[in-house]
């Protein structure tokens, strides 16, 4: 089923997950127990990421260096076929611009439809490991509104009778690129404009930044669901680590109580599971369609968040 038609035939809000493909060692049995704890909450589908290929150099002996790339994780394909199979699930795979061309975007999603997957996540991806702003690969997409186009556009002229449902990503305390919010948001309308269906956004911690970003949405024309993303906090380093990955915010109160508790990590995670039970509570009190988790692959912070709210 469409994220689409979920959403347009659910009467209260669902939650959603997010899994991060796992390092390569793992067996798919393995990988099964990891995720079989999740499906207690019958989410309607679950969010598998795509990290771009990395690369590492090696000395040779006249004292230059040769590059090689290193896949240090199993691939999306083969982790959404495993919950396919295993789960009979809706699977949600992440197609990013960075570090593929327009043919290799093509060919990933002529696959996804033989594998029967009707949903998909357009987005831009991350930049290269130390490059400040992100590059497209000659023949690729600079921005995800430009992917998003794309796949309509290929759809439209291939007459395909089942197209993709779309979902893009958000960013409440809007993107660390973009000049200002309000620049960040007309950016977020060119994607919707392009062709997709639904946003999830960036982790938060604040919910005042998703509300007052959900009414510039609103006045900005944007009229499809928006969706929050939460993750709970569960060590003290991540009040450092996450705004640095993330370029968010992290409330005073929460940064403040986990910093006087640093030593001591089941107090970390205890106080990081609390608070993100109460954001959800919050959230599903004013009326949101849905809650994305975002599990890192680690889950049992978010299981215990899951378990009281819904």
């Amino acid at each position: 089923m469409k994220i689409s038609e979920i959403l347009s035939k659910q009467d209260k809000a669902f939650l959603s997950l997010e899994i991060v493909p796992p390092l390569k060692g793992i067996t798919k049995d393995e990988l099964i127990r990891n995720i079989a704890p999740l499906m207690e909450f019958n989410p309607p589908y679950i969010n598998v990421t795509n990290h771009r290929d990395e690369f590492e150099f090696r000395p040779l002996e006249d004292g230059s260096y040769s590059r090689h790339l290193v896949r240090r994780r199993v691939s999306e394909t083969a982790v959404c076929s495993v919950i396919q199979d295993n789960f009979k699930l809706e699977v949600v795979p992440h197609v990013i611009c960075g570090g593929y061309t327009a043919d290799e975007i093509r060919s990933q999603l002529e696959d996804f439809r033989f594998m029967g997957i009707g949903n998909i996540m357009a987005l831009r991806g991350d930049c290269i490991a130390g490059e400040k702003r992100f590059t497209a690969m000659p023949g690729g997409f600079r921005y995800a509104s430009e992917l998003v186009e794309a796949i309509r556009r290929d759809e439209r002229e291939r007459e395909l009778q089942e197209s993709f449902c779309i979902g893009i990503g958000a960013y409440p305390e809007k993107h660390f690129e973009a000049p200002n919010i309000e620049t960040d948001i007309l950016n977020l309308k060119k994607k919707v404009d392009a062709g997709a269906d639904y946003i999830i956004t960036q982790m938060f911690f604040d919910n005042k930044d998703f509300y007052s970003f959900r009414d510039r949405c609103l006045e900005a024309g944007i009229k499809v669901p928006i969706i929050p993303g939460l993750k709970p906090l569960s060590t003290a380093n991540q009040i450092g680590q996450l705004p640095e990955a993330f370029s968010i915010n992290i409330p005073v109160e929460l940064t403040d109580e986990m910093m006087a508790h640093a030593n001591d990590k089941q107090a970390c995670y205890q106080i990081g599971q609390e608070w993100c039970t109460a954001q959800c509570k919050d959230l599903l009190s004013h009326g949101v369609p849905a809650i994305h988790f975002y599990t890192m692959g680690k889950a049992s912070n978010v299981i215990k968040v899951i378990r009281e709210c819904f």
